[in-house]
């Protein structure tokens, strides 16, 4: 896994001295105004953590994930490297809903999905979240069947249950997303997921969630276009908080990317890879669309 030092964090540190109003650590102390729909998404996914432990101990799920962590012949960092070669690379997604777009008419089945994906994307997240984008860890099982490809558990990860369960089912990879996690727990999910040989994905809506993932240094930044207070979207988004990212972190742009003029912006802004889940979806050959995408 790939670390950086005190500079990158004195680099964005430097950039907010200089800017009006005073710098994001000012903002932390601001109590920013909480997503109603969010925090609801959080609570279920505290009750259906409650069901899967009695159904499968921590105890038991933690050392599941330490022996599979003793097979070294899969590369425990292969997200980063496919995020981080030469060109844009894109992650292609497989979800069923959201709470913004409601159920997903998927017009191929996920096998055939899959085979497409295998054949033009870089890497594919799955969403494993059932109450709300009708997700599950069977899907990424599937997924892992068929796919050499790393695979991203996206979810809320709110508990270090998951992050063993992530390593179990197969997946290469995790998303921790700042406006869930206080800055310790952002750090402790960091590092156990390291230990796990888990790649990261920390996704951020601002300023001061981009700070925070710069001091643990993580070296894959999400940024996710979506407002979490109203659930618009704007690439603006990207393009206002790329640049406090150092040039050596992987920038990650997700939500929002539907059209060609959309892939060409963001782009021009020279972001490393995107994630794209709906337009995918929606697509009748994802593989052709992912293709043209990435050749423009």
């Amino acid at each position: 896994m790939q670390h950086f030092g005190e500079d990158k964090v004195l680099h964005v540190e430097r950039f907010f001295a200089k800017q009006k109003p005073k710098c994001a650590r000012l903002l932390v102390s601001i109590e920013r105004e909480k997503n109603m729909i969010l925090d609801t998404i959080v609570e279920d996914k505290k009750i259906r953590l409650r069901e899967e432990k009695d159904k499968l101990p921590l105890e038991y799920m933690r050392d599941k994930a330490y022996s599979v962590l003793k097979d070294k012949s899969r590369d425990t960092t292969l997200f980063y490297h496919n995020l981080a070669k030469d060109g844009i690379s894109i992650i292609g997604e497989f979800k069923k809903a959201s709470p913004s777009a409601g159920d997903i008419n998927s017009s191929i089945d996920l096998l055939t999905r899959i085979d497409e994906y295998n054949d033009s994307v870089d890497a594919i997240s799955c969403l494993t979240e059932k109450d709300h984008f009708k997700g599950s860890t069977e899907y990424l099982e599937q997924i892992r069947a068929k796919s050499t490809l790393p695979i991203l558990r996206k979810d809320f990860m709110i508990d270090e249950y998951q992050f063993y369960e992530a390593k179990v089912i197969g997946a290469d990879a995790i998303l921790l997303i700042c406006a869930i996690l206080d800055d310790a727990k952002l750090k402790a999910f960091y590092q156990l997921s390291q230990e796990l040989g888990l790649d990261v994905l920390v996704e951020c809506h601002d300023e001061v969630e981009i700070e925070r993932a710069l001091e643990i240094e993580a070296p894959v930044i999400g940024i996710n276009n979506r407002n979490l207070n109203d659930f618009s979207i704007s690439l603006d988004t990207t393009k206002r908080l790329k640049k406090y990212i150092p040039q050596e972190i992987i920038v990650v742009s997700e939500s929002g990317i539907k059209t060609d003029d959309d892939v060409r912006f963001l782009k021009d802004l020279g972001v490393d890879a995107f994630l794209i889940g709906q337009s995918f979806m929606e697509s009748k050959s994802p593989r052709e669309l992912a293709r043209r995408w990435k050749e423009m």
